[in-house]
């Protein structure tokens, strides 16, 4: 590859992973539920998932695409169907904020508790006194144990169950493969800048350069969802972002559907 092409792959790559898209949006809806830290899995997940895609794209699977391109328009369809799938699933999120997310957001939650009562050994003390009186007075014949604090643990572990969690590492690798934009991408990188018969040594370096040069532009998203968090405590204003971000994730399927 001359200079002039990896000049115009890298630019094609900065304005492709900054524009909006599936893989923005859905990170951009991460950062508000979640928060960045709890969505850097995800972000990871697509920036090494579609160097990977870029590489297998390259060593070959470009060339089974331009002799099958009915399996191209099956992957575009697929994809699509799936991405509808999870705009509805975005749209009927819950419109307010797990709770622990909501203490994230004020920064104070279960870390800073710990911290509290390994910071005051006063609370501590008191606090297994009156474990050891309970134990005690429930291990007395006749008189039925108690079960204020055996009855707040399931409480918790059921509501840690219930909780929604962020898309992980693998779920964002996998996504790229029914990504309509992500196939877009990867066939034009290779089209338009890798030459014919570019061996690994060429192509694994772009996969790199895109992880390299997208997760910058990626976390913009991330920190914008982010940084919105406080604002959408309100449950309308969270079922309007909802909304707005499963209709910008079906708008931008159409340019991709249709091309």
């Amino acid at each position: 590859m001359t200079p002039e092409q990896w000049w115009g792959a890298a630019l094609f790559m900065l304005v492709s992973s900054i524009t909006p898209g599936p893989n923005n949006t859905m990170l951009m809806a991460s950062g508000v539920h979640f928060g960045y830290r709890r969505t850097l899995a995800h972000l990871m997940g697509v920036q090494l998932g579609f160097g990977f895609m870029l590489i297998a794209v390259g060593l070959g699977l470009h060339a089974v695409l331009a002799q099958f391109p009915a399996f191209y328009d099956v992957v575009r369809f697929a994809g699509g169907a799936y991405m509808v799938w999870m705009a509805w699933s975005l749209a009927s999120a819950p419109h307010q904020l797990a709770a622990h997310t909501a203490q994230g957001a004020s920064g104070y939650g279960a870390t800073q508790a710990f911290e509290d009562e390994v910071c005051q050994p006063q609370a501590v003390i008191a606090s297994a006194a009156k474990q050891s009186k309970d134990y005690d007075e429930s291990s007395k014949p006749g008189l039925p144990p108690r079960a204020a604090t055996s009855e707040a643990v399931p409480t918790q572990a059921t509501s840690a169950q219930n909780e929604r969690q962020p898309l992980g590492f693998w779920g964002a690798v996998l996504f790229q493969w029914v990504n309509p934009k992500a196939w877009v991408m990867a066939v034009t990188i290779m089209s338009a800048y890798v030459p014919p018969g570019a061996g690994l040594l060429q192509i694994a370096p772009l996969g790199l350069m895109f992880a390299v040069l997208g997760f910058p532009c990626s976390s913009v998203w991330v920190g914008f969802g982010s940084a919105l968090r406080s604002y959408l405590q309100d449950a309308f204003r969270m079922r309007v972002f909802n909304c707005s971000m499963a209709a910008a994730l079906l708008a931008s399927l159409y340019p991709m559907l249709t091309g």
